[in-house]
Parts: C-alpha cells; structure tokens; sequence
C-alpha cells in the first residue's frame, strides 16, 4: 500500500488501466477508513466461514430478502471491503447472525 497525497497522471492511468488496483494508493486522511473496512470485510467473511456460507448460498439469502446480487458480484464487493453499513446489515440478516463480536 502505498500512502500519497494525491494521484499523479501515471497512477491515475495505471489504476484506469486495471494495472493496479485503487486500493493501491491510499490517502493518509483515509487511513482510519481503510483500517475500518479491513474489520468490515474480515468480520463479514469470518461469519460466512463459521456458518461455512459461500458466496453462492449468501446471494440466494440476499435474494430472499430482496437484495439481487451475484457470487462474483459478492465475491468482489466483500474482498474490496468498501462496502456501506446497509450491505453489511443485509448479509448478516440474511445469514442469521444476530450476535456480533467485534473484538
């Protein structure tokens, strides 16, 4: 990870490009944030994992819920870790946790 203040015209080419991901170039403001969707995306994938959840058997819940995504959809949303607070309470509604730890 790399810590700048702001993208130059190479790194904007090379994350338009797909050569590297955004995620790659973190502003040192948004440093918290990212420390906090890293605890986001690992304690939605360690409830998925306790109650052995796939990608595949969480869109099914989602959808009886009323929320339409995919595997790979998820797969790429939960792996980014930026998703909103509403996404996270859906999937943790639709896989029954209803106790959480956050430590």
């Amino acid at each position: 990870m790399v810590v700048c203040t702001g993208l130059g015209p190479t790194e904007a080419r090379e994350v338009a490009f797909g050569l590297v991901g955004a995620d790659a170039f973190v502003h040192e403001g948004d440093l918290a944030t990212v420390e906090y969707e890293t605890r986001a995306k690992n304690l939605l994938k360690g409830e998925l994992k306790r109650r052995g959840i796939t990608y595949a058997q969480l869109a099914e819940k989602l959808a009886a819920i009323g929320v339409q995504e995919n595997e790979r959809n998820l797969n790429n949303k939960i792996s980014r870790g930026g998703f909103t607070a509403a996404f996270l309470l859906q999937c943790l509604e639709a896989i029954g946790a209803n106790d959480l730890r956050l430590s």
